[in-house]
């Protein structure tokens, strides 16, 4: 009974600190609903193989989202009519990098590490959505047209469906009007097409978190290759964001461990989780995820190793501050984060889980 109590603890912990990023990454999905027409973003990030790619990770670099808080953001580019090699780009550069993951790596680490950081996320985040654009399968998608509503048994005068999709905006003027729209396409429409995704991989990530012993990684920090490798191994499907893994890096360089591999978590640790992979999965398909974890595994091992190389070739040593992980927000607004993000996955999946039953019983034949 105490290891059942202890497992929903670590579920609970997941939860609760990926809870307010989802909300912001729901949002930031809202807002380029809202703000960016559908033809814009198919322009821009769904023609071609390479500049997409390059234009999604230039994008994401920048932006403060965890590897849960992209998860919306990214599917909203998606359906909006980015390719695959776009989305899988944005959804790597995002998380791996951030304005405010660049300012903690400065402020615990030193200046080659904070340089090396966002270059190795958008060196990754590029060769992932290129590999994807060249080997992955319907890598073009244009923004959806028609979306069913229910069944279409050519019931009503539109036949079931509508003329224009609810990943399109529709047109209307007034920003309170735009603001309602972009809401419900964000916390109702995207939220049900994959919170159920996102619930799977919260329960995945808090089964490992529990099963993983806290000091495991310290264990491996004198081979050099096994540190690296078990870094990637066990970095890959935990939850922690770009801002949370800086400390515990730099604890891990103050022990010992070699810069490269610490990078390696930098880089592997927050752009994974087993919610983002569930997502992948699920909304981009198993090849996808071949690719995405191929390219991740790859170019973090490459990226490590080039980082021990150049602190070997400038004579210098890694040197970190001792710190530990700071609570970026205060408890209350992580719980009324949960609590809200609790509410609409109820609503939303429930929602859904009724419009799936109702199509089954609709008979169209």
């Amino acid at each position: 009974m105490e290891q059942i109590v202890n497992l929903i603890l670590a579920c609970w912990h997941i939860f609760r600190e990926s809870a307010f990023y989802m909300l912001l990454g729901f949002l930031m999905a809202g807002i380029l609903y809202v703000f960016i027409k559908p033809a814009t973003i198919f322009n821009y990030l769904g023609r071609g193989r390479i500049r997409p790619v390059l234009l999604a990770a230039l994008f994401g670099l920048p932006l403060p989202l965890c590897s849960c808080g992209v998860i919306p953001a990214a599917a909203g580019l998606r359906r909006q009519g980015a390719n695959k090699g776009a989305t899988l780009s944005f959804l790597i550069s995002t998380p791996e990098s951030g304005v405010d993951s660049i300012a903690v790596t400065y402020a615990l680490m030193d200046p080659v590490m904070t340089i090396f950081r966002p270059i190795a996320a958008l060196f990754t985040a590029v060769i992932a959505g290129v590999a994807e654009n060249l080997f992955g399968k319907d890598s073009i998608s244009p923004p959806l047209k028609t979306q069913p509503i229910g069944c279409s048994c050519g019931q009503g005068s539109s036949g079931g469906q509508i003329s224009a999709s609810p990943f399109a905006p529709a047109e209307g003027n007034g920003l309170w009007k735009k603001a309602l729209r972009g809401l419900k396409h964000a916390y109702i429409e995207l939220m049900g097409d994959i919170g159920h995704w996102f619930v799977l991989g919260v329960i995945m990530a808090g089964i490992i978190t529990y099963a993983v012993p806290n000091h495991f990684f310290e264990s491996f920090s004198e081979n050099k290759l096994v540190a690296m490798l078990v870094m990637l191994i066990v970095g890959i499907p935990m939850y922690v964001c770009a801002t949370a893994s800086t400390p515990i890096a730099a604890a891990l360089i103050m022990k010992g461990l070699d810069p490269g591999a610490a990078l390696i978590f930098l880089l592997a640790g927050p752009a994974t989780n087993a919610a983002t992979l569930s997502m992948v999965s699920g909304f981009l398909g198993k090849r996808t995820l071949f690719i995405y974890l191929s390219a991740i595994g790859l170019c973090s091992l490459l990226m490590g190793f080039s980082v021990d190389l150049v602190y070997s070739l400038l004579n210098i040593r890694a040197s970190a501050m001792a710190g530990e992980t700071v609570e970026i927000l205060p408890a209350s607004v992580e719980i009324a984060s949960s609590v809200i993000l609790a509410l609409l996955l109820t609503y939303t999946m429930g929602t859904h889980l009724f419009k799936k039953k109702v199509a089954a019983a609709c008979d169209c034949s």
